[in-house]
């Protein structure tokens, strides 16, 4: 189904364009704009058109201090000067977007935008498995602390043993003490 619009590497491109705002992974109008082949004008308009669609939990416009601390950040680029400020769309938003966005290249954008997003879901689950993990194994630590303190210290005298004091060194009369 692919068009050949689509740049060589979607995946890292998609990503790229996913920002965490108010605790929630979401992307900017302008990208989805630029990855559906239309302008962000076009784009809000046919969201407009469907507002109905996009509650507040799947498309919310930044305030001015989030776009600015957003600029700031991530170096996004002020050229061209919003006269808007920008709408952000969640996983479900972009989801909701199939329904108004029917070319063929907007399914295709779609498809691995929710895809990136799975994949996201699944990296931050795995992360927070190795997280417990390693949560479990220190508290096991502090509570066998005294075992592993002495082990370290058994460590220590077998790689430190203790130094029998020095021989004398010289001859010796068979009257002096050693």
């Amino acid at each position: 189904m692919s068009n050949g619009n689509l740049p060589a590497k979607p995946y890292e491109l998609i990503m790229s364009k996913i920002f965490i705002i108010r605790g929630q992974k979401v992307m900017l109008d302008k990208d989805l704009a630029e990855l559906y082949g239309v302008t962000t004008g076009n784009f809000n308009k046919a969201v407009q058109r469907n507002s109905g669609r996009f509650p507040f939990d799947f498309m919310f416009q930044l305030t001015k201090e989030e776009y600015d601390n957003l600029i700031f950040q991530f170096g996004i680029s002020r050229w061209g000067g919003n006269r808007k400020l920008p709408y952000c769309f969640t996983e479900q938003g972009v989801a909701m977007l199939s329904g108004v966005l029917n070319s063929d290249r907007a399914i295709e954008v779609n498809i691995r935008i929710i895809r990136i997003f799975a994949l996201m879901r699944e990296m931050l689950l795995t992360h927070k498995d190795i997280l417990l993990k390693l949560d479990n194994m220190e508290q096991q630590v502090v509570r066998n602390s005294d075992d592993i303190a002495m082990i370290f210290e058994a460590l220590r005298q077998l790689l430190n043993p203790p130094h029998p004091p020095p021989k004398p060194v010289g001859f010796r009369r068979k009257d002096e003490q050693l």
